[in-house]
Order: C-alpha cells, then structure tokens, then sequence
C-alpha cells in the first residue's frame, strides 16, 4: 500500500510500525508534524502509545531514556537548536547505552527559515560517537526508521537520525508495510551501567570506545548508502541527504557518485571513489561536515570542492540550481519578478492579546530613554518588528529573564523580560530562580496565550499553573499580576507596569488571553459538531 506523506509524517509511520512505544518531543519547526501524526494515527490511539508533548527537549531525551531502561522502544524528536537544550542528557545515553531502541531525531533548518542559527546535528552524532543516519527521501523516512530501532538494539547505543527542512515538509508516496508489536517490558538488570559514577563511567565509556570499529563497519554496509562508479576517471560525487535528490536531477552521465545515508563516513567506499576520480564534489545541506573529514583523509594534495571551496554555497539551503551550476550546466531562466505586489512582511495576528502587551509597553517606556526589553523565542518576537519595534534582543529559549538580570546586574534601568508561557516553563524558571534569588530590579512579562502558538497550538506545558510556578520560585504575592490584554485594559496595565518598573526587586505581570488562532479552531470545531 502507499500513502502520500511528508518526510515528517513517513517517519512517524515507520516509528509507529517499528513497534514504538513512546514519542518523547518539544514542538520545533520542522519537526513538529513528527509528534502530532503520531497523537492523531489510529495505531498509536488504538495501542495508547505515549505522545503527549514535553516541557522542554532534555526533559524529552530524559524521558526517552527511562522507557528504553524499561525495554521499550521510544522516540525524541526535535528541531537543531534543541539538541543544545538535550545534549547533557544525549551524550551521556550513548555512554549508558541503551535497553530498548531509542532513536534521537534533529531536523535542522538549513537558511534559518524558523530558527536562530544553521547549525548541523550530525556533529552531535560524531561528538556523542553513535550511528547517524540521514534519509535521502520520504521512502527512506519511513524505511529507516525499522532499521534505526533494530541497529540501536544491537549495538545498544542510541541513533541518531538527522533530516532538513526540505524533507521534513515535502510530500512523496510512500510504500509502507505492516506494524509490528512493542517490545515487552523488560527492565534493565545490568544496574551499573545506568549509574555514571566515575568508575561506572570510565568502563561504560571504553565500551563506547570499543564499539567504534563496529559503528564504522555498519556505516560501510549500509543498505541506505551505495557507490556508483562511472566508466572512466573524471568527477566523483559524495552526496548525503536531500542533496543526493538533487545530483539525480542535473548529474551529467557518467559521474561515479558515492551515496552517504550513515555515519560515521564509510572511508573504503570513499578511497574507492577518489581511486575512480580526478577530482570530489562533496553535496550536503548544511555544515561542510563530509568536504572537511574527506580533505583530511584524502590529504591536501586531493583537490576536493563543495562548500568549503565555494563552488556551492556555504550558506542556506542547497537547491538543484546550485547543483547545475556546480556541473556546468545552464541555468533555467528564473521567474519573472511579480509586480504591483506589496510586500507582507510577518506580523502579529490582529486582535493578538501580545499586540495590547507591546501597545502598553510601547507606552510607558517612552518615558523611560534608558529602559531595555530583552525577548525571547515566540511569535511575540514578531514584536521586534514595526509597527511596534518593541524588543531590543532575542538570543535563545530562554534568555529574556536571564539576560534582563545581567543587563540589570550591569545598571540598565529599567531591564524588561517579555516571554511567552511555553518559553517560560521550556527554559525561564531556572531563570527567574536566578533573578529572585538575587532579588533583581527587573520586570518579567509573561505573555500568556494558553498554547504553544509559533509551532501551531501544541499543548503548553504550565498553562493555568503560572501563578502557582511564580510563587513557588519565590516572586512576592504582591508583585505578581495577571490582566487581560485587551484595548480596554490598557490604561489600567500601564499603571501596574508604572508601578513594577518603580519596584527594586523582581515583578512579574502575566497579560493572560487565548491565542486567537486556537480560539478560532475551537469554534469551528464547536460549529461542526452542531
């Protein structure tokens, strides 16, 4: 049977007929669709696989990791940045090793279309010393997956499998077989491998170091990777991922093309591709992961271009234009530009309760020339932009509070945090500890829409238990506030700000109103019942 599904979507099948058990993740684009096919596939319902959302990325690797102690198959899922929130807990699996198959997912989003950075997962892979796999098309999304739990197993390692924004959100038919039954339960007995004190670790981690020759050896007989050779000597190809689809779509005939779907990189197939080539064109989207590791094992004298050389570009995602250019071949004349057309930058949706916030905020701070606003990850960063120009940073998941705090350390006054409420419980209650603790002269604005809005209206993970949280980090009753962002109240939450910002201490102020976009769902769907 085939199905038409986006690369996200054929991965989520493939985990769910590998006979998962639980899906661990934190909503991140372009990950997000992983997690949500699986909560709303009938298997997974019929089966009651765990797949509710977790607070933040290394609760989620956390968590993965106990139900793979228990025997059973379990998933992490998330986008590139939060491999950095996982990674205490992801490198540390890869030294317990694991019991039931774990699979770690990374999409990255090479050109930033919904991120801060470009950064690559698979160096994660190789820094955490476990297999990496990196599908080429949905069919693979969807294969590997069965593959990926099995190799974990085997070798008793986690997997990493890592995928691009351009896989994850394009669609493909897709043959899929049957669904196999979950592991039973079967805790781990072996309880010193599970306790990393130091003389546990330094043997859990020289069997990590011993695994290596055997991780190397897969990676060389993988089924998802392959060598072409060509007829005679000339160029030779390394491609991995999406860039593999787009060397089938413009190659000129001939060319030897080494394949790479796993990692670590399969150095024979490698050697035998330079053997049968005068020259390397590495094609990867993202870091110039393979160009690097191939120039240092093929030595200096080996001319080997990609990214690095600027015959593709370093930056952004790759597209088959870059790979014709890369082959010589003429270009398709590009579309016309469109005209009479306005532009749309992104904004706040209208009648969003963040457009009150920034509308208030905007306000009282013209009287303050000096006043900062720190923001954070959401679509209230949306808020940096005009009409409203009202946030001054946006680093990480996070960083508003704690940047707020060491503004105000510094002596900005006043120092403003804006986060939303899937921020704040993801990674700025450790932060307002911080500033409490410190007893800050800082405001913090909880902008609270009651979902996790940027990513699609997921779950958010403290949603009615803000005031509970504040209070228990220890934010004094009387400097804690919740209003109603609205046009009305606008006059009465610009006094409460007045007052906070006069505050020598941490204040908090929760404008708290449904994200019109979820209110609008629940009324459609409200319509469609009657």
């Amino acid at each position: 049977m085939k199905r038409l599904l986006l690369g996200d979507e054929a991965l989520a099948l493939g985990a769910i007929h590998a006979g998962l058990s639980g899906v661990y993740a934190y909503p991140g684009t372009p990950s997000t669709e992983i997690t949500e096919f699986i909560q709303s596939d009938p298997i997974s319902r019929e089966r009651g696989l765990h797949s509710r959302w977790c607070t933040n990325e290394k609760t989620a690797m956390e968590a993965a990791l106990g139900m793979s102690f228990a025997g059973k198959r379990a998933l992490v899922c998330m986008k590139h940045v939060g491999m950095n929130v996982c990674a205490d807990a992801f490198i540390n699996s890869a030294i317990t090793g694991v019991k039931g198959g774990l699979v770690v997912v990374a999409a990255d989003d090479p050109s930033m279309h919904s991120s801060q950075n470009e950064q690559d997962s698979r160096f994660y892979g190789e820094f955490a010393m476990v297999p990496v796999l990196e599908p080429s098309t949905q069919q693979e999304c969807y294969d590997m997956m069965a593959y990926a739990f099995d190799l974990s197993e085997e070798l008793r390692l986690p997997v990493l499998m890592r995928l691009v924004t351009r896989l994850a959100h394009s669609r493909a038919a897709v043959a899929v077989g049957d669904c196999r039954d979950e592991n039973p339960l079967e805790p781990d007995q072996e309880r010193t491998r599970w306790v990393l004190l130091p003389g546990n670790a330094k043997r859990q981690y020289a069997s990590l170091v011993a695994k290596a020759p055997e991780v190397l050896r897969r990676a060389e007989q993988s089924a998802f990777s392959s060598l072409t050779l060509g007829p005679k000597k000339g160029l030779g190809v390394v491609a991995a991922g999406i860039g593999y689809n787009y060397v089938c779509e413009c190659h000129p005939e001939g060319v030897s093309i080494l394949k790479v779907s796993q990692y670590p990189l399969p150095q024979e197939q490698i050697l035998a591709l330079a053997a049968q080539s005068s020259e390397i064109l590495v094609v990867e989207d993202g870091q110039p992961f393979i160009e690097t590791r191939i120039k240092s094992l093929l030595g200096a004298d080996y001319p080997v271009t990609g990214r690095l050389t600027g015959r593709l570009p370093r930056t952004g995602e790759l597209n088959p234009d870059h790979l014709a250019a890369a082959f010589g071949k003429a270009q398709a004349a590009p579309f016309p530009p469109a005209l009479h057309l306005a532009a749309r930058p992104p904004q706040l949706c209208q009648g969003c309760g963040h457009r009150d916030v920034y509308a208030v905020l905007n306000e009282v701070l013209a009287d303050f020339p000096s006043a900062r606003v720190f923001g954070d990850i959401g679509c209230y960063t949306l808020g940096a932009l005009p009409p409203f120009r009202a946030i001054d940073t946006c680093v990480d998941m996070g960083a508003s509070i704690t940047m707020a705090k060491g503004a105000a350390d510094a002596g900005v006054f006043p120092a403003v945090a804006v986060i939303g409420d899937s921020t704040f419980t993801h990674s700025g209650m450790t932060s307002l500890l911080d500033a409490v603790n410190d007893g800050s002269p800082i405001t913090v604005i909880i902008s609270d829409n009651l979902t996790t809005a940027m990513t699609g209206g997921q779950d958010s993970a403290g949603t009615h238990k803000f005031e509970a949280i504040c209070l228990a980090l220890g934010v004094e009753r009387e400097h804690l506030h919740v209003v109603v962002p609205l046009p009305a109240n606008r006059a009465e939450i610009g006094r409460i700000i007045r007052e906070e910002l006069a505050y020598k201490g941490v204040s908090v102020i929760i404008p708290q109103r449904e994200c019109m976009q979820t209110l609008a769902r629940k009324q459609r769907k409200k319509q469609a019942a009657k």
